[in-house]
């Protein structure tokens, strides 16, 4: 484990671009030592670069800060990628092999990923990422790990995700002019359940929803796996939006009263309380009802909460996931959300916070949910810096902490491990081919 090496993750939002910095202690914790935090100014819609110009100049502003911050200069970034582009889906490949006797090897499991990239996809998307979830051989389903095994038909599912090659293009862009380099651009979906969610939730089953300014990104994972991804185009912007019309009120005054006195459920004891908001230039304050605030959250989150209902059934796992769901992201902060999720979706259902990877410092400032992504690119960042690869615990944080497992390092995990590295590293080669993006 690489101690000192310090890792800066960008999380370029609808709503704010916060960068943070941060390293492993030697109790293999990590350290927070930097944070940036500064509006997007309409740089960015939902969840995609929008303003070129506006975009690069809050990514400097905000690295600047956590620069200042951690007294380091900052060169290499973690960059999440989102958006309403990102779409995802599932295929079945087949291969015949010649040797019914020769075993399995991994060059199989290799072209029939390679073939999945040869799937026609809507003009000016790319395959992003074709991610195995299980092997039948020879008409023998549910196969993990048919390496070693003898058979003649390899069949794979797989879960494929796709974005837009332009909006990757714009990040890349974005930070580059900002006098940065990406290391690695990751999915947003995937940081955040780096940082809330824990291996038995995974194992279980468990929805995440990462409820932002711009939408809602949702992944389902069921035995270590993502089965499911969906990007929903609403989010909290979206319930400002809609208090600014249904009170009346200023954007600045609408954000405020969902922030402050906002909840995701209406309750008949909130008829008598009345909020007053400061009229414009001579003019009389108004004097808004707090019920009524609250049924127009109700409306709109309840439909954001169906939608990733919609999702989980789609997926198939819905009678599976005895993790429930974890919410997470700036509407995760919104009152009496779990509720009304477990209402809509019938799911156990709690609040996802990112300080459990956390050493003491900078906790209290990075424990709410709405630094998810953004701690989740720093553990990821680490992680990939980690001469192991290993995307949980280092190599030698079991001789420092009580409890932990001495068996942890296990052959099945090692090869986990080394299909998240192999993802990422794709990734990282789709986006620097250049001559392919240039194509559409």
């Amino acid at each position: 484990m690489k101690k000192d090496k310090i890792v800066v993750g960008l999380d370029i939002g609808t709503t704010k671009i916060c960068a943070i910095a941060g390293k492993y202690n030697e109790f293999g914790k990590v350290q927070i030592i930097g944070r940036g935090e500064v509006p997007s100014n309409g740089g960015v819609t939902r969840g995609v670069v929008s303003n070129i110009d506006k975009t690069v100049a809050a990514i400097g502003e905000a690295v600047k800060i956590a620069s200042d911050m951690a007294n380091l200069d900052i060169h290499n970034v973690y960059v999440g990628i989102a958006g309403a582009h990102i779409r995802s889906l599932q295929h079945r490949g087949m291969i015949i092999r010649n040797d019914s006797d020769s075993e399995i090897t991994q060059g199989d499991l290799d072209k029939l990923e390679q073939d999945m990239y040869k799937l026609s996809v809507n003009a000016g998307d790319k395959i992003i990422h074709v991610l195995a979830q299980d092997y039948t051989v020879d008409d023998e389903p549910g196969i993990t790990d048919p390496i070693g095994m003898a058979g003649v038909k390899l069949e794979g599912n797989f879960h494929i995700i796709t974005g837009q090659a332009s909006a990757a293009k714009n990040i890349h862009k974005c930070v580059e002019k900002a006098n940065l380099k990406a290391e690695e651009i990751i999915l947003e979906p995937l940081a955040s359940s780096r940082s809330v969610l824990s291996d038995d939730e995974m194992e279980a089953g468990v929805v995440l929803v990462d409820i932002g300014g711009g939408t809602t990104d949702v992944a389902i994972f069921h035995e270590n796996i993502i089965r499911h991804t969906a990007i929903i185009p609403y989010g909290g912007n979206v319930i400002t939006e809609d208090i600014k019309e249904g009170c009346n009120v200023m954007k600045n005054q609408a954000e405020l009263l969902k922030v402050r006195f906002g909840s995701a459920l209406d309750d008949q004891s909130m008829d008598n309380e009345i909020v007053s908001i400061p009229g414009l230039r001579g003019r009389d304050p108004k004097e808004i009802s707090v019920r009524n605030l609250s049924l127009i959250i109700n409306a709109r989150v309840a439909e954001i909460l169906e939608l990733v209902y919609y999702e989980i059934k789609a997926s198939g796992l819905e009678k599976k996931l005895v993790g429930g769901m974890v919410i997470t992201g700036g509407g995760a902060q919104l009152k009496n959300i779990t509720q009304l999720a477990e209402y809509v979706t019938g799911l156990d259902t709690r609040i996802g916070y990112p300080n459990e990877h956390l050493s003491k410092g900078m906790v209290e400032e990075m424990k709410s949910p709405v630094y998810a992504t953004s701690v989740g690119l720093v553990l990821m960042g680490l992680a990939e810096e980690n001469e192991s690869g290993n995307f949980f615990k280092p190599e030698d944080q079991t001789d420092m902490e009580e409890g932990t497992d001495q068996n942890e390092n296990t052959p099945e995990k090692k090869i986990s491990e080394e299909k998240k590295e192999h993802f990422f590293r794709r990734f990282k080669d789709w986006l620097k081919d250049e001559s392919d993006i240039k194509d559409f």
